[in-house]
Parts: C-alpha cells; sequence; structure tokens
C-alpha cells in the first residue's frame, strides 16, 4: 500500500542539522507513527513521504520554509526577572506566555541579574534539516483514530474523549 492522505504510516526517521549534528533519532527506541496529511509532521517531510511504501528508505533535504519557518527576532524578547517572581528561572526553560496573538510557547535563552530573555522561535527555525527514513509500515487509518486525529495502539488510544 503506498503513503496517501489517511495513511497510518510507521517509520524509523533521523533528523540533523546541516552540519551533520544529529538532532533526533527513532532507531534506538520505538519507530514514529502519524496519520498522514493531519500536519503532525512537517509540510516537507509530508510531502516526501507521499506515494511512498513500506520497505522505502531514503534521505531527504528540507528547506525552513517546509520546516520549522525562518527565525523571527522580533519573538526575542527581554522581560523584567520581577514577572517571575518566585521561580527559579534558567536557560532552557519553556513557558506558556499570552501574546498579542494568543498564547505561545517561548523558551528561555539568557538570564541576568534583572532580565529574562526569551525566544518564542521554534528551536529548528531557520535550519535545513536533513533527514534519513525507512518506511516500516503503511495501512489505512480507522475511523476511529480519524476521528480522534491520531494513532492508536492495540486496545485503544488509552485516553478518554
Amino acid at each position: 500500500m503506498k503513503i496517501s492522505q489517511n495513511s497510518v504510516v510507521t517509520m524509523h526517521f533521523t533528523v540533523s542539522s546541516e552540519d551533520g549534528v544529529q538532532i533526533d533519532s527513532s532507531r534506538k527506541g520505538e519507530p514514529m507513527m502519524y496519520i498522514q496529511g493531519t500536519r503532525y509532521m512537517i509540510q516537507g517531510l509530508e510531502e516526501a513521504v507521499e506515494g511512498k511504501q513500506a520497505g522505502d528508505s531514503f534521505a531527504l533535504s528540507v528547506e525552513p520554509e517546509k520546516a520549522y519557518g525562518q527565525r523571527h527576532d522580533q519573538l526575542v524578547q527581554v522581560v523584567p526577572k520581577s514577572m517571575f517572581e518566585g521561580m527559579d528561572v534558567e536557560v532552557g526553560m519553556q513557558f506558556r506566555a499570552g501574546t498579542d496573538d494568543g498564547e505561545q510557547s517561548v523558551s528561555v535563552i539568557d538570564v541576568t541579574e534583572d532580565e529574562v530573555v526569551v525566544d518564542g522561535n521554534h528551536p529548528l527555525s531557520g535550519l535545513t534539516l536533513n533527514f534519513e527514513i525507512e518506511i516500516l509500515d503503511v495501512r489505512e487509518a480507522t475511523a476511529e483514530e480519524l476521528s480522534h486525529g491520531h494513532v492508536h495502539s492495540a486496545g485503544g488510544c488509552g485516553h478518554q474523549h
């Protein structure tokens, strides 16, 4: 069966930056499973697997526009440390912050005595991502999976809807 809209795809992947630094991999653990066409995966990866089938292995590069977008300097902001009163704020922490565009995830990238620098960009924004993909299985999603919007393991999805 070829991968198409609403296929459940089971695959192993390794993703690296352009300079060869590995960012993530499923190879030493469980393979990734997702429903094709639900925007669970980045656009460039969903486009690349379309029409592939179990047993296919391939490599691809995904430009920022079809991955996590370009970086936007205006999403880096310096805020008073007093906004985090009572918290031990450290570089790398992530928070949900209220913005003019609604809630957004931000990462702490610097902390001084009086200020905290937060970045609303996705950590992989601005990067071209290199993937190595191995398609392990392809099947049709069940009606229940499609209505819930995610893949179910044997015995159901494990949570209430």
